[in-house]
């Protein structure tokens, strides 16, 4: 089998496995006042601390949640109600390529009057368009409640311009939100330079467990809670906080922050091997997104006429596991809204596939895909697309 889908989750590091083993199983609960509880509680401000000195951050910025979607969720909604309290600002700008664990709480919000969303453009590489923004601020700043801009997209793998974003809405007073679950620990994220107003990530993206995130909040960012009931996470989250699923984030966002140079490197040096080989197997193959500015694991690919599912599947079939996209929208039969606010058109963005290296792939991987690809997209094309059965090889 090769595996080519780290961006929807990858595999367990092994130091992190082994403090799993080793921990999982005690009772845990740090809101416990007995001395299990105590224990408790020295984990989790243990890992609080350890993830803000990776991050060159104060613990106190760092609220543990369930996942990059939890943390998406507060800050947007979070960072926006808070900010209505003060003077109304309905205008929420939000990057037209974003997760829809971003989009979709902002668009709630809009669908019950709460805000207006705004989408901000991007190129046809997925940047967005910082003069854009720059005119809509100048014009409009004090209708805008909150920016939020993802680090690196999950889909292309095009690097966003966060520090950018981030000093022209300063100028305006406006706070930015950055979800970076694929960014930490494949790019570097140094909070000490750019000042975020809030970030969210994962853990099982870089090698921890699913179920356990966080949400990074500058200090004097005020955000309203989305969940009550215990208020175990200083006003901002409730809910028992996860110990162990704690100590296995410190630990991971530890390594892969230290060893994020070396990883960057052979994982870069891999895709460009996988890209150079699957252009030469299918030359009328077109790579999307930044062909430089991109995260090391992603190569993204259209091969015009040839289902995404279909190729999916046949894929699957021959022990290649791959993806169309985001995982989070498996199943809804719409073309990627990522390719359609990059420009392409739906046969395009519906002819697509990611595939994304990770801390245990290598060059067998990319062996195995190669070998199986070109029959792959043959059959998919001579299968014909759903939403157009004309066959355009040539793009």
């Amino acid at each position: 089998m090769a595996y080519l889908d780290h961006a929807a989750t990858t595999t367990l590091l092994p130091e992190v496995k082994s403090l799993l083993i080793e921990q999982l199983g005690a009772a845990l609960n740090p809101s416990s006042l007995h001395e299990s509880g105590r224990k408790a509680r020295q984990l989790v401000e243990e890992a609080r601390e350890r993830i803000a000195k990776a991050l060159k951050i104060r613990p106190s910025e760092i609220y543990f949640t369930a996942g990059g979607t939890e943390a998406d969720n507060v800050a947007i909604k979070g960072i926006h109600w808070a900010r209505q309290r003060e003077r109304r600002r309905p205008q929420l700008l939000i990057s037209a390529v974003e997760h829809h664990a971003v989009l979709d709480p902002a668009q709630w919000l809009a669908e019950r009057g709460e805000a207006e969303l705004v989408l901000i453009p991007v190129d046809s590489i997925g940047r967005i368009d910082l003069e854009w923004l720059e005119r809509k601020l100048e014009k409009d700043s004090e209708s805008v409640s909150m920016i939020s801009v993802m680090w690196a997209n999950n889909e292309v793998g095009t690097v966003q311009p966060i520090n950018e974003v981030v000093l022209l809405a300063a100028k305006f007073g406006i706070p930015v939100h950055s979800d970076a679950v694929q960014a930490i620990g494949t790019l570097p994220v140094d909070l000490s330079d750019i000042k975020l107003s809030a970030l969210s990530a994962s853990g099982h993206k870089i090698g921890a467990i699913h179920g356990v995130g966080f949400l990074m909040l500058r200090t004097g960012v005020k955000v309203d809670p989305i969940l009550h009931g215990g208020n175990q996470e200083r006003d901002v989250r409730s809910g028992t906080i996860n110990a162990v699923g704690a100590q296995a984030l410190a630990l991971a966002v530890e390594l892969v922050i230290r060893n994020q140079t070396e990883n960057f490197n052979r994982i870069s040096k891999l895709r460009d091997d996988l890209v150079k080989r699957v252009k030469s197997a299918v030359p009328d193959a077109v790579y999307n997104g930044d062909p430089i500015n991109r995260l090391p694991g992603n190569a993204h690919f259209s091969f015009y006429g040839a289902e995404g599912d279909a190729m999916l599947m046949l894929l699957d079939a021959k022990g290649v596991q791959v993806s169309t996209g985001s995982a989070c929208s498996v199943g809804i039969p719409q073309p990627s809204h990522v390719l359609i606010a990059m420009g392409l058109d739906p046969v395009r963005a519906k002819s697509s596939l990611r595939f994304s290296l990770g801390s245990t792939s290598d060059t067998s991987d990319i062996d195995f895909l190669i070998s199986a690809l070109p029959d792959v997209v043959s059959r998919a094309r001579r299968a014909g697309m759903v939403s157009d059965t004309k066959v355009a090889a040539q793009v």
